[in-house]
């Protein structure tokens, strides 16, 4: 069974780090920041920033090669 994911941590699963927590959907912390719109704003940046840096160190890592032929992503439909 695969552990949920902490939404506050990005790429970290839950560690129930608050007292009396099944998971991330009664965890009092995630709460507050959702609720809270200048928390959430941040979080909402911070997310977009790693969500680019992923994109960008999946795409460094997946360079094309030759004998594998056209790469999807970059050919026009």
């Amino acid at each position: 069974m695969p552990s949920p994911m902490c939404p506050l941590r990005f790429g970290e699963p839950c560690t129930l780090c608050q007292l009396y927590v099944t998971g991330p959907e009664d965890c009092q912390t995630v709460k507050l920041v959702m609720e809270d719109p200048e928390l959430r704003a941040e979080w909402a940046a911070r997310r977009a920033e790693y969500n680019r840096a992923k994109r960008e160190q999946r795409a460094a890592t997946r360079a094309p090669r030759a004998d594998r032929g056209p790469d999807l992503e970059t050919t026009d439909r």
